[in-house]
C-alpha cells in the first residue's frame, strides 16, 4: 500500500491571513488504511474563534464585500475554478490519505469545480435580483456572518456548496472542518488566498468539538450551516434556538431503493456500488435499504450477494478498489455493532459481516436479507458498506416501508416510469430518482423529517444565505 509524505501546517487561516494559533494543541490526521499519520495542524482555541468571528463581523459591517454587487463577487471567485482544476489531483490524493475514500470516488473532483462555475455564472444569479411588486420592492440581502461546520466524507464538496453561494450572496464566512480532514481544508484555504479577497471575508479554523460549539454559539454569528450526523445537527439546532439564530442542516439518511413488481432487477443492482455503497458506504444519501416485491426477491438476493462478494476491497489508492477502509477505528467498531444487532434482530446474513484486519479499519461488504422494518438495521444509519434487503407484498406496503424511518433524504423507484413517478409523489424524501436518474449541481438537495432543514445547491442554495427585505414606497 502506497504511503503519503506527512503534511504539516503551523498556522490557521484567519480573515485571509495565516496566523499562529493562540494555544499549543494540534490535530493529527491518521490514514485509515495504514493507521499511520498523514499530517497535523494547529487546533484553534476559543480565542482563535473569537478572532475569526471578529474579522468576519468587521468585514461584513464595514468592509467592501457585502456592498459589491453579486456579479462583482461572483467574478472575484470565478478564477478559483481554474485553480481548483489544476490542483485537483493533489487534493484527491490528500483526501484519500486522510479519510480512506477509494481513489475512483475521490477523483470525482468535477463537483467542486461545477459548484464554483455554477455560482460564478451571472446567469445563475437572477434569484438575487431586486423584484418590484405592487407598492414595494423585494430584495434578498446577505444573511451576515456565517459559521460553516462540515463533515469528513466529501470534504471539499460540502465546504464549497456552502462557502461559494454564501460568498456570492455577500456573507462573510468561518469554516470549521472535520478533524479527520483538516489538512485538505487548509490546502483549500491556500487556493482561496490567491483570490485576494478583502480582509475578514474567509477564515478556516480546524478545532475540536468544544471549540466548534463556541463558534456556533458566538453572538456575532448570524447563521450556522452544518452537514453531518442528525445527532450533532439536533445539538446545533438547540444552540441556534437560544438566540433564534438561522440554521441550515444537511443531516443523515436511511434511503430506500424501491423496485416495483417486474422492475429490471439487474439494472437496479448494477447501480448499487454508486447508489448504495459510495465512499465505502459513508455517504448520507446512500440507498442502503432495498425493497423488492416477493416475486423478484430471490433474483435480487442472488444478484446482490454475488455483487457484494465480487467487490474489490483494499488499498484506497488503487483505482480498482471499490470498498476502502472506514474513516476511523470507532466508525469500524460501530459498524460491527450494527451488524451484531442485525443478527440479534433476526436478519439473515448473505455475505460479509466481518471486519477485515489488514491493517486498516475495514468491514467486508455486507448484505442482510429478510430485514424487518422495525429492526435496528432498517431504521438506523450505519455509515458502512452494509445493506438491508426487505421483501414486500403490495405497493401500499412498499410505500409504508419506504417512508417508515425518521429520515427522508434520498431514494429511488425502479419500474415503469409513469408508475414510478406516481409512487415517487408519495415518498417523503428530498430526492427521488426514477430508475436511478442522476441530478446535478443546479438541483437543490436536502431532506424531509430528521434528514435536515433547508436546501443546498441550485437557486435555493443561493437564497439560503440571504434574508428577505421589503422596501415600500
Amino acid at each position: 500500500m502506497s504511503s503519503t509524505p506527512t503534511l504539516t501546517y503551523d498556522h490557521l487561516y484567519i480573515g485571509g491571513t495565516w496566523t499562529p494559533a493562540t494555544g499549543g494543541g494540534r490535530i493529527t490526521v491518521i490514514n485509515p488504511a495504514t493507521e499511520e499519520p498523514v499530517g497535523s495542524c494547529p487546533a484553534a482555541t476559543s480565542r482563535d474563534i473569537d478572532r475569526a468571528v471578529h474579522a468576519a463581523r468587521t468585514a461584513f459591517d464595514t468592509g467592501p464585500w457585502p456592498r459589491m454587487t453579486p456579479a462583482e463577487r461572483a467574478a472575484a471567485l470565478a478564477p478559483l475554478a481554474r485553480l481548483y482544476a489544476e490542483l485537483a489531483p493533489d487534493y484527491a490524493r490528500l483526501i484519500t490519505a486522510e479519510m480512506g475514500s477509494p481513489a475512483a470516488f475521490t477523483a470525482q473532483t468535477e463537483h467542486p469545480r461545477q459548484i464554483i462555475d455554477y455560482y460564478s455564472d451571472p446567469g445563475n444569479l437572477t434569484p438575487l435580483n431586486p423584484e418590484p411588486r405592487d407598492g414595494f420592492t423585494l430584495t434578498h440581502e446577505p444573511a451576515g456572518v456565517l459559521a460553516v461546520i462540515t463533515p469528513w466524507n466529501m470534504p471539499h464538496k460540502t465546504i464549497l456548496m456552502k462557502v461559494i453561494p454564501a460568498l456570492v450572496a455577500g456573507c462573510t464566512v468561518i469554516v470549521k472542518p472535520a478533524p479527520q480532514t483538516t489538512l485538505d481544508a487548509l490546502a483549500l484555504a491556500e487556493a482561496f488566498e490567491h483570490l485576494n479577497l478583502p480582509p475578514g471575508v474567509l477564515s478556516v479554523v480546524p478545532a475540536d468539538n468544544t471549540v466548534a460549539e463556541h463558534l456556533a454559539a458566538h453572538p456575532d454569528v448570524d447563521k450556522i450551516a452544518f452537514t453531518g450526523s442528525t445527532r450533532v445537527g439536533a445539538h446545533l439546532a438547540r444552540i441556534a434556538a437560544t438566540s433564534i439564530r438561522r440554521i441550515s442542516l444537511e443531516l443523515g439518511g436511511k434511503s430506500a431503493m424501491l423496485l416495483l413488481p417486474g422492475a429490471d432487477v439487474t439494472a437496479a443492482v448494477a447501480t448499487v456500488p454508486d447508489a448504495s455503497l459510495a465512499n465505502s458506504g459513508q455517504i448520507c444519501s446512500n440507498q442502503t435499504r432495498i425493497l423488492v416485491h416477493t416475486s423478484d426477491y430471490a433474483q435480487a438476493t442472488r444478484q446482490l450477494t454475488d455483487l457484494l462478494a465480487s467487490l474489490p476491497v483494499g488499498d484506497p489508492t488503487d483505482p480498482a478498489t471499490v470498498i476502502g477502509p472506514l474513516v476511523t477505528r470507532h466508525q469500524r467498531d460501530q459498524a460491527l455493532r450494527h451488524i451484531h444487532a442485525a443478527h440479534e434482530d433476526g436478519a439473515r446474513l448473505e455475505v460479509g459481516g466481518l471486519p477485515l484486519f489488514r491493517p486498516g479499519w475495514y468491514v467486508a461488504p455486507t448484505l442482510f436479507t429478510d430485514v424487518h422494518p422495525a429492526s435496528r438495521l432498517f431504521q438506523t444509519e450505519v455509515f458502512a458498506p452494509v445493506l438491508a434487503l426487505t421483501p414486500y407484498t403490495t405497493i401500499e406496503q412498499a410505500i409504508e416501508y419506504a417512508n417508515g424511518t425518521a429520515y427522508g433524504l434520498d431514494g429511488s423507484v425502479w419500474g415503469d416510469p409513469d408508475r414510478a413517478r406516481q409512487i415517487a409523489a408519495r415518498l417523503r424524501t428530498g430526492t427521488v430518482r426514477i430508475n436511478g436518474a442522476p441530478t446535478g449541481i443546479h438541483a437543490p438537495i436536502g431532506g424531509f423529517k430528521r434528514s435536515g432543514i433547508g436546501r443546498e445547491l441550485g437557486p435555493e442554495g443561493l437564497l439560503a444565505f440571504t434574508e428577505t427585505k421589503i422596501t415600500a414606497a
